[in-house]
């Protein structure tokens, strides 16, 4: 029995160690649970990176419109998930560097995916999403006049409790 105990550990943190090189975010509970939601499958930003060349890419929101409504990260441009549509970027060029993010990273990776099969070259997952975002102190907006606000819409309890800072909302 302890043997297979062994086995797993060392399984999950074999998985852990080959995973591509990112970042830690604020929390290695957070980071235990990124390393196992996440598949890894597009190029992975941290916070850090995003900060030092936020004006040189173009952000995307990969969340629910009401999500978006509480808070973004300024100038995000709102895409969606559940009805995301190539549509929403035809303004947006192909080679274009493209930082998409959500909560926590599972659903900007979904939308990650399906941007890299329709040719997009330079897109990348924010690690941790808007939650790490906020939790490294970085400032969100609300409103057409972008407002800077301390409300972030925390999906729902269960993944709330990975926002640490900033004002909950459901």
């Amino acid at each position: 029995m302890k043997n297979i105990f062994l086995f797993l550990f060392l399984m999950f943190m074999g998985k852990n160690l080959f995973a591509q090189d990112k970042s830690n975010v604020s929390d290695s509970g957070f980071e235990l649970i990124l390393n196992t939601l996440l598949s890894h499958s597009v190029p992975e930003i941290s916070v850090k990176d995003v900060q030092s060349e936020k004006n040189e890419v173009t952000l995307l929101d990969a969340r629910e419109p009401d999500e978006f409504a509480v808070s973004h990260i300024e100038g995000a441009k709102f895409v969606g998930y559940d009805n995301f549509s190539l549509d929403s970027l035809q303004d947006i060029s192909k080679s274009t560097p493209l930082v998409i993010y959500c909560s926590v990273g599972y659903r900007s990776e979904k939308i990650s995916e399906k941007l890299i099969k329709q040719g997009y070259s330079n897109v990348s997952n924010l690690y941790g999403g808007i939650f790490e975002w906020v939790n490294q102190g970085n400032p969100v907006v609300t409103g057409e006049d972008d407002k800077i606000t301390e409300e972030v819409h925390a999906y729902d309890k269960i993944w709330g409790s990975w926002l640490r800072e900033g004002k909950k909302v459901y």
